[in-house]
């Protein structure tokens, strides 16, 4: 009987899937935020419409967010499906530089672009462990090729773009 349920639990941890450090971003590429991105604008319910993923499927398809006002930054509530994990995002997020923000628990986001309107977010890190798309409602075509365009310009694999 022992056996047997070793040799579940070995089973069972033979399928678990490990924890993906994925990079979607060239290491050397330059990055750059949006240096006139202001924080106050974004206050409000966003969906998330795309992300960088790894080829294989994930187990979420986009997620949601609630940026409130708060002293020094932004209390930012949800769930984000980050490189096909979904992904508890809570906390203050507070202005680190011009288009930057530190969100507990997370690498630092930088805001690569947001449209002229803040309908449409493109928040990547420097690392390129991730990088999603944030908006108000169903992202507009055009928004969401721009957003993919800025991701390339800064150095993120295009292949691994998905919309959700």
């Amino acid at each position: 009987m022992h056996r047997l349920i070793l040799s579940l639990a070995l089973l069972l941890a033979a399928c678990a899937t490990a924890p993906s450090d994925a990079v979607f971003r060239s290491a050397g590429a330059p990055i750059w935020s949006a240096a006139a991105f202001a924080p106050a604008q974004i206050a409000g319910r966003w969906q998330q419409v795309a992300a960088y993923q790894a080829a294989s499927p994930g187990t979420c398809n986009g997620g949601a967010v609630e940026f409130r006002p708060a002293n020094g930054g932004l209390m930012v509530e949800g769930v984000l499906c980050l490189n096909g994990s979904a992904r508890k995002v809570s906390g203050l997020a507070q202005p680190t530089g011009p288009g930057r923000l530190a969100v507990p628990g997370q690498e630092d986001w930088w805001i690569l672009w947001v449209d002229s309107g803040y309908r449409t977010l493109a928040i990547g890190t420097q690392s390129g462990g991730f990088g999603f798309v944030l908006d108000r409602g169903a992202a507009a075509p055009d928004r969401l090729a721009a957003a993919r365009e800025v991701f390339d310009f800064n150095g993120y694999s295009a292949g691994a773009f998905r919309a959700f």
